[in-house]
This record gives structure tokens, sequence and C-alpha cells, in this order.
């Protein structure tokens, strides 16, 4: 059979498909797939290749069953926007849409070396750019907010809280923005797999190139040499120089007996000098030397090797200690947490935590003399304070409802957690540090989402997201927990902090 090659949109993007009918692929009825285009593609993208939302192929599909996904369906899924439609669809409707996503495409979506070197775009050679700012401001007080509303991004000065400058984003930015070591450049990953390099200086857009279809986020090396790029689909890592963007190597991801895996994240590890890639659909956890800076040698030579690490359980969820020693991980299903020596390479204990702890969220600080690691959890209300010299429990702190983002500074008396699912989502906690014991909870706006935390460089400023498409960014005074200042911003999410991101600050996620 000829395999012809097309293309089809995704996002208002093209990427080339091999066309090749799956033998025996079942014949899904106009009915479902109409199903499909009203109440799915808007999230999981009209190919089901993935938006907002993860894609929906029976290769991303491998730790759900069909009888849970009818249920997802159904009911919605916990720490997800996924939504319930037990009212909207009926009990044929929900099966039916499950069998779908069961169901290979007619066209198996392929996205390999050559489309990721023909993607690449190059606006402005390294170094041609002038190295001093446009503009005054602490360079290492910055504030970038991604505005999910309308895909845009607001450069923030954060000493006086005045954009400096909004510029327009690739469609649904995930993951966070990662900037150089030295703060003048951010590379951003959005879900459809583009990665964009804009230099904060200059105000432009140095370079772009699409990694893959579906991607989680991307990480930067300590010596800003490379990025690695982690990707839901194709199942793979990607390494790129940081410089231009130009690949360095493709890492398919599978195990040594051939079976693939989605990459839930990639972080990096700057004492270790390597990245660390959690696994969606494999017992284990790679890590990956930073690639050589030797300029004489070729790419293949420069990209280093894989070293897997096997552990107990699916680890969806990292956190890492200060000294990136140990890796703290937890599977969505699994009741508990893994503790893992990146050093022996094996899992050494393990952290009863019941629920969905969000470790990715999980910040530290020192608590009567010892440290500790505090964990919202994506199922119950509360937040776990745990001992990092005996793994266990020392408090769980009763909260309104589940929570996603926390975060402290290590000049501040308190750390800050959210209520994101749930009915309270407008509450947001105030945590004492020494007392574990919440002193407040803040309502800025009743009946809005308030979420995601991020203070300034000194520690004296808070700035907090009301996710709404008419949204805002409010200001408060980290000491006095009274309000200062409010932005408006079109569904502000994540607000990431030059100083907090580059000097790996324990009170924010790295």
């Amino acid at each position: 059979m000829s395999k012809p090659l097309f293309s089809i949109l995704l996002c208002g993007l093209s990427f080339a498909l091999t066309a090749n009918a799956v033998a025996g692929t079942e014949v899904v009825s106009k009915q479902t797939k109409d199903l499909y285009k009203e109440h799915c593609s808007s999230c999981h993208g009209a190919e089901r290749l993935g938006g907002m939302g993860p894609a929906l192929l029976p290769e991303n599909l491998s730790r759900l069953r069909k009888y849970k996904a009818i249920t997802v369906i159904e009911n919605g899924r916990a720490a997800t926007q996924m939504p319930a439609f037990k009212t909207v669809l009926s009990k044929d409707q929900r099966t039916a849409l499950a069998e779908f996503i069961y169901t290979k495409p007619d066209a198996i979506p392929r996205w390999e070396k050559s489309d990721i070197l023909a993607s690449q775009i190059i606006n402005h050679q390294p170094g041609s750019l002038p190295a001093k700012p446009k503009f005054e401001a602490d360079l290492m007080n910055l504030f970038l907010v991604v505005e999910l509303g309308d895909h845009h991004v607001t450069l923030l000065n954060g000493d006086t809280f005045e954009p400096i400058h909004r510029f327009k984003s690739r469609f649904a930015l995930h993951g966070g923005p990662k900037y150089s070591p030295d703060g003048r450049f951010v590379y951003f990953a959005s879900r459809d797999g583009w990665i964009t390099k804009y230099d904060i200086y200059n105000l432009e857009v140095v370079a772009e190139v699409r990694a893959g279809i579906n991607t989680r986020n991307l990480a930067v090396s300590s010596d800003g040499k490379s990025v690695m790029v982690a990707n839901y689909l194709p199942n793979n890592l990607v390494l790129f120089d940081a410089e231009s963007l130009d690949l360095l190597k493709v890492y398919p991801v599978k195990n040594s007996e051939g079976k693939t895996s989605r990459v839930s994240a990639v972080y990096n590890a700057p004492p270790r000098n390597t990245f660390i890639a959690a696994l969606k659909d494999l017992k284990e956890v790679w890590e990956i030397p930073y690639p050589s800076t030797d300029k004489n040698q070729s790419a293949t030579e420069r990209a280093p090797k894989v070293r897997p690490i096997v552990v107990n359980d699916y680890l969806d969820d990292f956190f890492f200690d200060p000294d990136y020693k140990l890796l703290i991980g937890a599977s969505r299903d699994a009741a508990g947490g893994q503790v893992v020596d990146l050093d022996l390479g094996k899992v050494t204990s393990s952290i009863p935590l019941p629920g969905m702890p969000h470790l990715g969220s999980g910040i530290t600080w020192d608590y009567q003399g010892k440290q500790v690691l505090a964990t919202p959890n994506l199922k119950e209300g509360k937040v776990s304070v745990i001992d990092m010299s005996t793994w266990e429990v020392i408090k769980d702190i009763k909260t309104e409802g589940p929570g996603f983002f926390m975060r402290s500074h290590e000049q501040s008396p308190y750390a800050w957690v959210d209520v994101f699912f749930g009915p309270n989502k407008e509450a947001v906690h105030v945590i004492d540090k020494k007392t574990l014991e919440i002193v407040k909870t803040l309502r800025p706006a009743p009946g809005k989402t308030a979420a995601h935390v991020e203070f300034t460089k000194d520690g004296s400023k808070v700035l907090l997201s009301i996710w709404d498409m008419d949204g805002e960014v409010i200001v408060y005074d980290a000491n006095t927990l009274e309000e200062e200042k409010r932005l408006p911003m079109v569904k502000p999410s994540g607000k990431y902090n030059v100083w907090n991101k580059t000097q790996y600050e324990r009170g924010t996620s790295h």
C-alpha cells in the first residue's frame, strides 16, 4: 500500500503525517465523531493529538483501562480541568466516545528528526542583539506572567509592579517558562510542541523550533548550553543547543523490552549537571548528563547516554531535596510516595501519603531544627508536612479543599497554598511555618479561582493570580498580608520571578 504524505491542521499549525490506513481499524459512526467534535476537540484537538488536554490515542492511554475512561467521561477527573458529562451525554454516548478514543486513527501521527529540523525559525543570529536592556529595572527581580486567556505574556517590573512589555505567545504555554542562568533569555514550551527562545533584554523572539506534537515541559541546563524537551507525543525527549535551538539528539523513550512511554516532565538537576525525566508509562526514572560543549564534536558525539533507574511504581510527579541527591515521587493512583537515592540509583524509602500529593509543587523549610517537605494534595483538603530525615508525616494541615500550588520564600515566615479544586477555589490559605497553623484565609475575588503565588526576589511581596478572563494579579505585603495593588490580566496563571527561578529558591518550584 502506498503511503502518500499530507498535512493536517492542529491549533493553526501544520505538521506532516504518514497516511497509513490501519488494518482492522474499527468503523466509527459519524454521530460519535460529531460528539467528539462538539464536546472534546476544543481541549484534546480535532485529531485527538492534544491541546489544552492530553492526546487521546490508544498509545497514550495504556495506563487507563477502557471502563475507567468511561467513568472519567461520566464523572470528570480529579485534579484536572476534565468536566463531568453525566448529565450531558447518555450512557451509550459516553461508551461510544470511550470506544472512539481507543481506536487507532486512520493516519498515524509522526514528528521525526527531519520535521524538527524543517520547523526551526531563526529570527536573530546568536550575539547579534545588544547585551544592554531596553528598559530600566532590577533584572533579577523581573516577573513573567503567563496570561492563558488570550495567549500572551507580560514582563513585569518586580519593584514597581508596572508592566514593561506584553507580547503574544504560542498556543497554551505549559510547564512554566525556564530562564537562562543569567536571566537574559527565557524558554517557553507550548502544548503543541513549539519551543520559543525570547530575549528579555531586547524584547524579541530569538528562535523557535517545534519539538513534538504534544509537549509537557522543558528544562534548561545550569551552564546555559542546552535545553531538554519532554514529549507525550511522540514518546521521546529532544535535546537542543540553547544558543540557536539547533537539534542535538532525539531520545526515543522505551525500556529494554521495547515498551514506549510518554514523558511526564523533565527537570534540571543543577549540582548533578544532569537532566532528570519522569516517565508516564514505565516504572523508571531517566538521568541524562548535559551534553559536551566541544563544538568540534558532532551532535551525536556530544549527546550523552541515558542512565535508567528502576522504581517501584510509575512516577507522575517529582520533588527534589535541595541537594538534588534525593528524588521524591508519587503516582496518580498510588497511596504514598517513593524516595529515590539518585547516587545509589534505587528506591530507599516510602512515604505514607494517601490521596494524591502534588509533589511537583512541594516546598521545603526548616522546622524545629529539621528540614521538612510540605506538599498540597490534589484529591484531599490538606497539606502534608513531612520530616525529611525520617520521612514521617509530622502533620496534615486541614484546608478547605484540594490544592494545586504551594509557595514560600527563605525570607518569609509564611507558606501560601491555594484551594484550586472544588467549591472553595476562591480561598488561599497562609500557613505559619513555625507553628504549622493557618493564620489567615484570603478570598480576594469571591466566586473566582485564586491560585499560584510567587514572591519577589527579597521575599517582601507576594503576587497572586485570579484565574479568570476578567482576571487580576494581586500584590500583597508578604509580612503584613495586606493587599497593595491589583493589575488587570487575561486569565493570568503562573508568575515567574527571575531570581527565584535561576537561584532555585527553596520556596518555589523548580
